[in-house]
């Protein structure tokens, strides 16, 4: 199976987050925060933490996404509070 790191995703890119909403990439940086178009129950541009995204379609295709240690720490904190 093919494996995207967060940091590759371009501008444009459409992913599935980890919520079931997609979005849009509204960026091209990198790192923890990203800011994407998600369509959720509204449709509106903001930042998203990059652990959130699970899928990306590229070239058609539905591809994984793999986070950085970095990335999946955050998510730690996140999740757990701090704590």
């Amino acid at each position: 199976m093919t494996l995207l790191k967060t940091n590759d995703l371009k501008k444009g890119n459409r992913v599935l987050l980890a919520n079931g909403w997609y979005a849009t990439m509204a960026d091209n940086r990198k790192g923890d925060i990203r800011v994407a178009t998600v369509e959720g129950m509204v449709t509106e541009t903001g930042s998203i933490y990059a652990h959130d995204i699970m899928k990306a379609e590229i070239a058609g295709s539905w591809v994984r996404v793999e986070h950085t240690p970095k990335q999946l720490e955050m998510k730690n904190r996140v999740t757990n509070w701090g704590f």
